[in-house]
């Protein structure tokens, strides 16, 4: 019969490199404060209580990337969820954050322990701008500028001829040439999570690259898989680098689903996650 591992409430890893004092968001003029102004369904207690910490990397305006940790860290299965890698998807971000707090305060029945890494605001630059941009403070699509084999002739084609140079998809001057994507990049390499899950907006629907079977629906999303594209995260990790990627296409950038359908959706996830990643071998 296989270990059934619960993961506690009180479980929690908050430094962004373990040993290392953290600097949580709750103090000063807070980074929590910002957010619940912005987010959708989210309030600066409600951020607080999620105890993000910096990354010690920053946004192109200097702003930090936060993080949080849930877990154990010897965990044998490593998950990295991302929101608002596009900052105008606002809902994103909020999700992310509504699904750390189920992770730290539900217990869940997992067939293994799960190290849980959150990043909810991968673009603040664009989340904070005056109105939010879907690019970051470049005007880089980020979800367009992670190194796909041949980027260089793929991805410039693809923006010129198929978007018709929007510049909301704009894939930048290079592969990597944007500090919150090498910080992704960076997270990929050093954490080497065995699932990634990206938030987005506004579609209704669930996508998915890489190795495994893909889940069938999260709470009333279900799998459409909308195609492939030169430097985007799923195309990198899932069809390149072999790490399942699913991608969260929430039906509303502005507003988030209930409370009880983010639940589920999370939920979901992990009941896809313990049947199909298997994690390190024992």
């Amino acid at each position: 019969m296989k270990k059934l591992w619960v993961l506690p409430a009180a479980l929690v890893l908050a430094g962004a490199v373990q040993g290392e004092v953290p600097r949580v968001v709750s103090k000063g003029p807070s980074a929590c404060e910002r957010l619940g102004r912005r987010l959708p369904n989210v309030t600066p207690p409600m951020c607080e209580r999620s105890l993000l910490v910096e990354s010690g990397a920053k946004s192109v305006n200097g702003t930090p990337l936060y993080m949080r940790d849930i877990g154990a860290g010897d965990a044998k299965l490593r998950v990295l969820v991302t929101g608002a890698i596009h900052g105008d998807e606002l809902s994103s971000a909020s999700v992310a954050l509504h699904w750390m707090r189920l992770a730290a305060e539900e217990q869940v029945q997992m067939p293994q322990a799960v190290h849980w890494r959150f990043v909810p605001v991968l673009n603040p630059d664009g989340l904070f701008a005056q109105p939010p941009t879907r690019t970051n403070a470049h005007g880089v699509d980020l979800n367009r500028n992670f190194p796909t084999p041949n980027w260089e002739r793929d991805a410039p084609v693809y923006w010129q001829k198929r978007t018709k140079k929007d510049p909301r998809r704009w894939p930048g001057p290079k592969p990597l040439s944007e500090p919150e994507s090498r910080f992704l990049h960076e997270q990929m390499q050093s954490f080497k999570p065995h699932l990634i899950v990206a938030i987005h907006a506004p579609y209704g629907v669930l996508d998915f690259d890489g190795p495994s079977v893909p889940p069938s629906r999260l709470g009333r999303l279900y799998l459409d898989q909308v195609g492939i594209f030169p430097g985007s995260l799923g195309n990198y990790g899932g069809v390149h680098k072999g790490v399942p990627v699913v991608t969260v296409e929430l039906p509303n950038a502005l507003r988030t689903p209930l409370d009880a359908e983010m639940r589920q959706m999370w939920l979901d996830l992990l009941r896809w996650t313990a049947a199909k990643i298997p994690g390190d071998p024992r």
